[in-house]
């Protein structure tokens, strides 16, 4: 099979996925749905690619959606609580380090344990990763792959459980005129930012061109219906393409301790999110969604799925992904300055 044709069947396979988990009533079925169906046949053997820049398409449809919730009411709200967004953020970080110490633990080296751990870009983690001479790349890779895959997964099912149903908020007329302005706007932003190695551009780019939008010039619309379910469709079977049978022989022992990691860390944000929200009067379904450390797309779609506090889950996320970006490096090196690097290696696991 060709280097083209080898993504080919990976839209069919993925709208298979998605049809599926919607007759089943899953959560989020148009992300999960893909995203199990590309794995599953890529582990029988048939190595389906992802689609072509599949990725950054799916997050330039979603962040444009998640942009549009940003009202003016909602943004001053969120200035209001700025400092508990700001808290919220460093405690997710912090909580990461439970990560670290179950890697050590272990046996892996400190700087694959310490990227590994971290809630942030998984390219940027890599990247930084690289730079410091980790040891296993690959595992880097791996632990934030499986973390993202498995907030997909549990989150949006665990809260659906255990959340009453909101209903949902009418629906908006589709202002045509300005969906044209926008979309090419937060698509040549995002390609600037790819061009200066910004992180995460095309989350970020549209998300603030919308944000802007919404909060700046009172614009007031909403994504076509199917629109949304295509950018997650995209996201979902980029998502799959990571995983395939060797991925979960190369290192089991490695991904079951990354499962334990990302349900303690997932159990400490909750806890931690349902104490700020009980002091603060914010939303405890958001604050506690916007703590869980998975990717801000995947989050804010939980929440958008849920009808609660997009834009709050949504502002903890990025401002935790911009805290571990900038963040990262530096806590590293004082965590290396402070003993994380002298103990003694035991055979990695």
């Amino acid at each position: 099979m060709t280097r083209r044709s080898s993504w080919l069947a990976t839209p069919f396979v993925g709208l298979l996925g998605g049809l599926i988990a919607s007759a089943v009533g899953w959560p989020l079925p148009w992300i999960v749905g893909p995203m199990l169906a590309v794995i599953c046949i890529r582990c029988t053997g048939w190595l389906i690619a992802d689609i072509p820049h599949g990725r950054k398409g799916g997050q330039w449809i979603i962040a444009t959606g998640i942009g549009l919730h940003f009202t003016e009411d909602v943004v001053q709200q969120m200035l209001g609580h700025a400092s508990i967004i700001l808290i919220c953020a460093l405690l997710t970080l912090l909580l990461s380090f439970v990560g670290v110490v179950i890697f050590r633990r272990s046996g892996n080296e400190p700087v694959t344990s310490f990227f590994a751990s971290m809630p942030g870009g998984a390219s940027e983690m890599i990247n930084l990763a690289s730079r410091y001479g980790a040891l296993h790349l690959d595992r880097v890779a791996a632990s934030q792959s499986m973390r993202m895959v498995l907030i997909v997964l549990c989150v949006p099912v665990l809260f659906s459980w255990g959340v009453p149903a909101v209903p949902a908020p009418e629906r908006l007329p589709v202002d045509w005129g300005w969906l044209a302005i926008l979309f090419p706007l937060g698509g040549l932003i995002a390609l600037g930012w790819q061009h200066l190695h910004k992180p995460n551009p095309w989350m970020l780019g549209p998300l603030f061109v919308c944000a802007l939008a919404a909060a700046g010039l009172d614009v007031r619309t909403e994504l076509p219906i199917g629109v949304g379910e295509a950018g997650q469709w995209l996201m979902g079977c980029s998502l799959g393409s990571y995983f395939d049978r060797a991925f979960f022989r190369s290192a089991p022992a490695f991904l079951l301790r990354v499962v334990a990691f990302t349900l303690l860390m997932s159990l400490g944000a909750a806890g931690i999110g349902w104490g700020i929200a009980h002091f603060s009067g914010l939303s405890a379904i958001g604050v506690m969604l916007g703590m869980m450390p998975g990717g801000i797309s995947e989050v804010s779609l939980t929440a958008m799925a849920l009808n609660q506090s997009v834009a709050l889950v949504t502002a903890i996320q990025v401002v935790r992904f911009v805290m571990v970006v900038f963040l990262a490096e530096p806590s590293f090196m004082l965590w290396s300055r402070l003993g994380g690097m002298s103990s003694k290696e035991g055979p990695p696991s």
